[in-house]
């Protein structure tokens, strides 16, 4: 009875480890997240217009919404200069071909010059298209204050 009882927690542990495991997909999305988090800190054009999919809108938490060709240009122009970014509680989901990443943003800025810090929940949903994760949108909030 014993060797039945193990036997069946060995299963039950084993089970509840793999659901945990990321998919294959999962790992290709945190990846993607990853290396536009660096593109951005390094104002990395190139890698920015690879990440980017034609489509992509961009949204700012103050409303301004922006395709890919401005989303770039505000890196180019120093209108948006991330000197360091951290992410935290990240939660992803892939739904079909569709991936969608929550996660706090907090970083210290120096657009077009002027040092600022910004604590944001940012919302970004991927697409994979032609095999590649691409950021198809992106729309940010501001926290609210603790009342």
């Amino acid at each position: 009875m014993m060797k039945i009882i193990l036997t069946f927690l060995v299963f039950c542990l084993m089970g509840s480890s793999l659901s945990l495991a990321q998919s294959a997909d999962e790992k290709a999305v945190s990846a993607a997240v990853e290396k536009l988090r660096k593109a951005m800190v390094d104002s990395d054009l190139a890698a920015l217009k690879s990440l980017a999919a034609e489509e992509l809108s961009y949204g700012h938490s103050n409303g301004l919404v922006e395709n890919k060709a401005e989303f770039v240009d505000q890196f180019a122009t120093g209108k948006t200069d991330f000197v360091n970014i951290t992410l935290s509680d990240q939660t992803l989901r892939i739904v079909g071909d569709a991936a969608i990443v929550r996660h706090r943003l907090i970083a210290d800025t120096n657009n077009n010059n002027v040092p600022g810090k910004v604590d944001l929940l940012i919302l970004i949903v991927w697409q994979k298209q032609k095999g590649e994760w691409k950021l198809l949108a992106r729309q940010a909030a501001r926290i609210p204050p603790k009342q």
